[in-house]
């Protein structure tokens, strides 16, 4: 991870509920990323531990591909001059499932990381995901939680997750790409976005071809295609909700640019 993505932050209060974040569904730059991993059981997880097997139940029952592997799920963030500051746990994806449901998603804040994809002809390339999945026709960047093996030292590597995901799911590798200045944030419902960009020496239709050949050989089949994004308009693909916010970003700066 680089230097400014794991900064030392002594001096933050911790909070959990977004008190003096920039408006929900924003885009706005942050110096660093600083999440720790606490040992036990996340409360969450403790305090709703039945409603979570009652609900993985019925979530296996209509969709038998699911699998409760492990993540990583914050319990207190925020956000201060070094950046974005968090604690968490691991936990099993079964909890996880069961938190999104919840109406106002009490007990815990998700975050992940978008590696934003750019193209040399000016266009964002996007994954959509597989009708057996936890997202099944969605349409976002190549990501997915943190896990495990994105912990090093007890700390969270959001760059090494980004490889990871995006190799996983594209065959692309982040090494080929030239990476945007700093890292950004927005959040909505409790769940933090991360983002940095990515600029690949290739038009969308090379990286989308490069994508399908991976697709004939990939061991886990997650995805079910990619699109290329050139307009901020919500309504050219099913897009995840945490896309919206980034793709009004990304095409509104080209447009004052």
């Amino acid at each position: 991870m680089n230097a400014n993505l794991n900064a030392n932050f002594t001096n933050i209060n911790f909070s959990d509920d977004f008190a003096g974040w920039p408006p929900e569904a924003t885009v706005f730059p942050i110096a660093g990323v600083d999440l720790r991993i606490l040992p036990g059981p996340h409360p969450f997880v403790a305090a709703e531990e039945a409603a979570i097997q009652e609900n993985w139940v019925r979530e296996t029952a209509a969709n038998p591909a699911l699998f409760d592997g492990r993540m990583v799920f914050q319990r207190l963030v925020s956000l201060g001059e070094d950046g974005i500051a968090g604690e968490g746990h691991v936990i099993p994806f079964s909890a996880f499932m069961w938190w999104r449901r919840q109406p106002r998603r009490q007990g815990g804040i998700h975050i992940f990381a978008y590696p934003v994809l750019e193209t040399s002809d000016g266009a964002l390339v996007a994954i959509r995901m597989g009708a057996h999945t936890a997202n099944p026709g969605q349409v976002y960047f190549a990501a997915g939680s943190l896990e495990p093996e994105d912990i090093v030292d007890g700390r969270c590597d959001i760059e090494a997750n980004m490889r990871r995901e995006v190799h996983e799911e594209t065959g692309l590798d982040l090494a080929e790409s030239v990476a945007g200045e700093g890292m950004f944030a927005t959040h909505n419902k409790r769940t933090v976005t991360l983002l940095r960009l990515f600029r690949f020496d290739m038009t969308a239709d090379e990286m989308i071809e490069r994508i399908e050949r991976h697709m004939l050989v990939a061991e886990d089949q997650e995805i079910a295609g990619a699109v290329a994004i050139r307009s901020a308009d919500p309504s050219a693909h099913a897009y995840n909700i945490a896309m919206l916010p980034v793709i009004d970003w990304y095409f509104g700066q080209a447009e004052r640019s």
